[in-house]
């Protein structure tokens, strides 16, 4: 076999379909987010980012970036080693007991992405419990997806939010039997929100565990930052919450929060933790003082829910077509791989805005979309010149406009 044939064939099928994906060469400028410099053939150019999940700008915040300065000069570089071995450093002890605070948990484990925190809590708590089935959301993320494969558990698959169709599969699996439903709170690529509280109810009801991934909510919902469950009301009722520190609070990493014995369990057992080298002490410190910071100020939050709300609005009254959205994220829909990548081409090179095209996989084939993300400090102007861009690309190629 020819085997570097197959990997260009392989290459050439995507962009043959349109969902090749292109790196944008950003490079990001203290004090000036939303705006970019962009690398490309022809040089450098100034462009605004319109799809970053550093979802509150935390990324540059001066109070974040002064606590990793410290760290840095204090500690060094890296951690030395994984937890078990010399990298546990005391930044790693407080930001989990930051995290705890923050979900009013017994306990959180830090992790080294929010990706390794799902694959890791769910393949280990699942394959270890005797004779466990999973119930997943249908349109969960990969790594949930990823970790409950790699429990070799037995699945079932719920249609997403779902609840009668949940219930028909917890009835049928009986109270007895271990189970957990692994669901999200926010669903980054459509917008919606898990009715969390219906949710839990089943799993009181059925005598189910919940495993609830908040990593496009934690720091942006809540009256502290918590994410969806603190807002509702039901952050106590859940067994299993994780979350990433590399969205909303602008750093890296990933976590679980829950009881004491649930984190040592994943602590003790988890290959993801136990073989994997620790975070920086600074970004933990970092992380630690971002999420102290977000806790405090929850007027971001209500500017972020401004934002996003204003620009649902505006794109509406243009005939821009935005999924339905009941959360921070803005999906238009394009509908056609190879014209939401020339969209997002044109909106960079000819507008000087950056919105990544989303294809297949990580949504269905015909539902390509580009997907904003305002944050708080998304100017008026700046909204102003994305709807005009917008409108401009959207008439010259012919795509669809609202209904």
């Amino acid at each position: 076999m020819d085997y570097q044939k197959f990997f260009e064939s392989k290459i050439s099928d995507l962009k043959t379909e349109g969902r090749y994906r292109v790196f944008a060469d950003l490079e990001r400028q203290v004090g000036k987010f939303p705006k970019a410099k962009n690398h490309y053939e022809g040089g450098v150019r100034e462009i605004t980012v319109w799809c970053s999940n550093d979802y509150m700008g935390q990324g540059q915040n001066p109070v974040v970036l002064d606590a990793m300065h410290e760290v840095i000069d204090q500690c060094g570089a890296g951690a030395g080693g994984t937890r078990n071995i010399s990298g546990t450093n005391h930044y790693h002890v407080l930001l989990e007991e930051e995290l705890a605070d923050l979900h009013q948990t017994q306990a959180a484990l830090l992790l080294g992405s929010g990706w390794m925190a799902n694959m890791t809590a769910l393949s280990t708590i699942n394959a270890m419990i005797p004779d466990c089935v999973v119930i997943s959301d249908s349109k969960n993320h990969n790594s949930m997806i990823e970790g409950i494969r790699h429990s070799k558990a037995d699945k079932k698959i719920w249609k997403h939010n779902d609840l009668a169709h949940l219930e028909e599969i917890l009835s049928s699996i009986g109270t007895d039997r271990p189970k957990m439903v692994a669901f999200e709170s926010v669903y980054s690529m459509d917008g919606d929100i898990a009715p969390i509280k219906e949710i839990l109810d089943l799993c009181d009801k059925y005598n189910a565990m919940s495993f609830l991934d908040e990593v496009h909510a934690v720091g942006m919902y809540g009256k502290r930052g918590g994410g969806v469950a603190e807002r509702d009301g039901q952050m106590d009722r859940v067994t299993i919450i994780q979350g990433t520190l590399a969205k909303a609070f602008g750093v890296v990493g990933g976590y679980i929060a829950g009881t004491s014995a649930m984190c040592d369990f994943v602590r003790s057992y988890g290959a993801g933790f136990i073989f994997s080298s620790s975070l920086p002490p600074a970004i933990a410190a970092g992380a630690r003082a971002s999420i102290q910071y977000l806790k405090e100020h929850n007027e971001l939050r209500e500017r972020h829910q401004e934002r996003a709300a204003t620009l649902k609005r505006r794109f509406t009254e243009a005939g821009i077509p935005v999924l339905p959205s009941v959360s921070h994220i803005v999906p238009v829909l394009v509908g056609d791989a190879v014209l939401c990548k020339q969209a997002s081409d044109d909106l960079m090179e000819i507008h000087g805005i950056y919105v990544q095209p989303i294809n297949y996989p990580t949504v269905d084939r015909g539902t390509e979309r580009l997907r904003f993300t305002p944050t708080p400090l998304h100017s008026d102007a700046d909204m102003d010149h994305l709807v005009n861009a917008i409108k401009e690309v959207w008439g010259r190629l012919g795509l669809k406009a609202a209904a």
